[in-house]
């Protein structure tokens, strides 16, 4: 409970040949003939957290690739999770918080007595406003609000302040309340507790309770799995010489990055499910890869308590996201460690709590291949749970997925334009047109003008020969006119098909 880590590291190619020999004795999360009871399809909502841009990413994947059994999501042949590691970097936590982990204590403080601590208030005003929903004691998030805004004690604002971010944002249970379960975690954090473990064990903890009826509101830390999800997913400047400065904080950088909001559901689901290695950025461009959290103590993986439940996590799935060479990984016992704090839970919280006390850590090793020869096999075999399975036939390549793929509104625009082009085209070709039937007109004028004013003292020849010119000419300027006329035909035959072509675009 809140103990410092005793680590050690570990040699990679030795804890490549125990993962291997482990899983050959223990086999997998699932064994082989394993029958799914989850659904084929998930509907998620995530209007607790008032994310509109979260709620688009969850319609489009539909929570179907998340993998239960092994506590990651699996797309296609590619695992991906988020990580202790990774979490740390991204909430930018000094380097002695990362040495302390949260476990629920055997006893705790009353409700009361926390909330008083916490935000100055007298017993009689705390009591009166703590409320019973189901099963949890929580207050409501408004009077939290009201406390910000009129505590005169700026210490008892900064206390009152991120308790409410922790509500909103990571840990919303209750809409419009603050339960008493973050009041612990929140208690403890001023004494170097990393929350990191918790985060990730409520965000496992909320999937899988989605995946498992169907359908559910994802009401765990969502905004730091979008955060996380875009990292691995987009392509950015990298910038990694920044995860040295000390003023560095990846949320500020990535919350001005701009988001892609214009791919087709469809396209998301076909990416997804075809997802090869290539098409993914393994390592997160704002954090440095050290030394692996891989298990702890009797664990083969890491196991995670929560603030109202526990889970857990093997790292070893997901090596390339640390830029190390991909090896067979350790899952037996993952499916069967989920459990909640109910009944008789306290002494298995014990024995996690203890177990974090003596954790395991790796050392990356980078090599060509990414992946060892073995690893392909076993993932080939590996029992999944009701995973939907990838399928070659007809993928592309991940940029004509994620090609733009324009709107109803644009597409009328683009044609409007293009009639537009057109009309302006033809209003050419008229004026055109036009100025050369009037430059005949003026010629012919002057032919008549100078035949009459010519001089009349000309031979009989040279009457012929000014008539053979001037004939030449008319035949000339005829030509012009017939040709002007062509092209004014031309264009209206033109115009007319672009027309057709519009509306036949329409009608599609």
């Amino acid at each position: 409970m809140g103990d410092k880590f005793l680590d050690k590291v570990e040699n990679n190619a030795a804890v490549r040949k125990w993962s291997k020999i482990t899983q050959l004795e223990k086999a997998d999360s699932l064994a082989k003939g394993y029958k799914s009871e989850l659904w084929d399809y998930t509907r998620i909502r995530v209007t607790q957290n008032n994310h509109q841009e979260l709620k688009e990413i969850w319609d489009q994947w539909d929570d179907e690739y998340w993998n239960p059994a092994y506590s990651c999501f699996t797309f296609g042949r590619v695992d991906l999770v988020p990580t202790v590691e990774e979490y740390i970097a991204l909430l930018t936590y000094p380097k002695v918080q990362v040495d302390k982990a949260y476990s629920r204590a055997a006893y705790v403080p009353a409700f009361s007595k926390k909330l008083m601590n916490i935000t100055g208030m007298s017993e009689q005003w705390v009591t009166a406003r703590i409320k019973q929903k189901g099963e949890c004691k929580c207050i409501p998030w408004k009077n939290l609000r009201d406390l910000i805004l009129t505590l005169p004690d700026m210490k008892k604002k900064v206390d009152v302040f991120p308790l409410s971010i922790y509500r909103l944002m990571f840990f919303p249970r209750v809409l419009g309340y603050v339960d008493e379960a973050v009041t612990d975690l929140f208690d403890r954090l001023d004494k170097e507790v990393t929350p990191v473990p918790t985060i990730l064990a409520e965000t496992f903890r909320s999937l899988n309770a989605c995946r498992r009826t169907g359908e559910g509101r994802f009401i765990r830390c969502a905004q730091l799995l979008l955060v996380w999800f875009h990292s691995h997913f987009w392509k950015i400047d990298k910038g990694h010489y920044r995860a040295f400065f000390g003023n560095y904080y990846p949320l500020k950088e990535i919350a001005a990055i701009p988001r892609r909001d214009d791919i087709l559901k469809e396209n998301w689901i076909a990416l997804l499910r075809n997802l090869q290695g290539e098409d993914i950025e393994w390592k997160a461009p704002w954090w440095m890869p050290n030394k692996i959290l891989f298990r702890c103590e009797s664990f083969d993986w890491v196991p995670l308590l929560g603030i109202w439940g526990a889970i857990g996590y093997a790292p070893l799935l997901v090596l390339r996201q640390y830029a190390a060479r991909q090896f067979i990984s350790v899952t037996h016992g993952l499916a069967q460690c989920k459990f909640l704090y109910k009944g008789d839970y306290k002494k298995r919280v014990k024995e996690i709590s203890n177990a974090w006390n003596q954790t395991r850590r790796v050392e990356g090793f980078a090599a060509d291949p990414i992946m060892t020869p073995e690893y392909d096999g076993w993932l080939s075999r590996r029992v999944n749970d009701n995973i939907p399975g990838s399928s070659l036939e007809g993928a592309q390549l991940i940029e004509e997925y994620l090609r733009v793929v324009p709107s109803e509104l644009e597409i009328i625009n683009r044609i409007l334009r293009r009639e537009k082009l057109d009309a302006e085209k033809l209003r050419k070709g008229k004026r055109k047109a036009k100025e050369d039937l009037d430059s005949l007109k003026n010629n012919y004028k002057e032919l008549h003008m100078s035949m009459r004013t010519a001089g009349l003292g000309k031979t009989s020849k040279q009457w012929q020969q000014e008539i053979q010119k001037e004939k030449s000419m008319g035949d000339q300027w005829k030509r012009r006119f017939c040709d002007a006329r062509a092209r004014k035909e031309a264009l209206k035959r033109t115009t007319s098909e672009s027309q057709s072509e519009n509306e036949t675009l329409r009608a599609r």
